[in-house]
């Protein structure tokens, strides 16, 4: 079980600041945000702007194979826009 953060665009889409999801502990990132679109589908509309953070480390979504303890945090965070 980890919990999911979701910041600016990706909170208004889901209607959360965060959930836990039960996931398995050795996930690639890319099946990862797969099962956190699945309950939200709407953030497919983002999934090409965002940064995706595990224990505050960035995440590529790719192969890459992530292994997660109980209680991690993910972080879905859109890009800010200003200037």
């Amino acid at each position: 079980v980890v919990e999911v953060l979701y910041f600016a665009k990706s909170a208004e889409i889901t209607g959360l600041r965060s959930e836990t999801i039960s996931v398995p502990q050795e996930i690639k990132a890319l099946q990862l945000w797969k099962e956190i679109e699945t309950r939200h589908p709407g953030l497919a509309d983002v999934r090409n702007q965002i940064i995706f953070a595990v224990r505050q480390e960035y995440v590529e979504l790719g192969d890459q194979l992530l292994l997660l303890q109980p209680g991690d945090e993910i972080a879905v965070i859109p890009p800010i826009s200003g200037g």
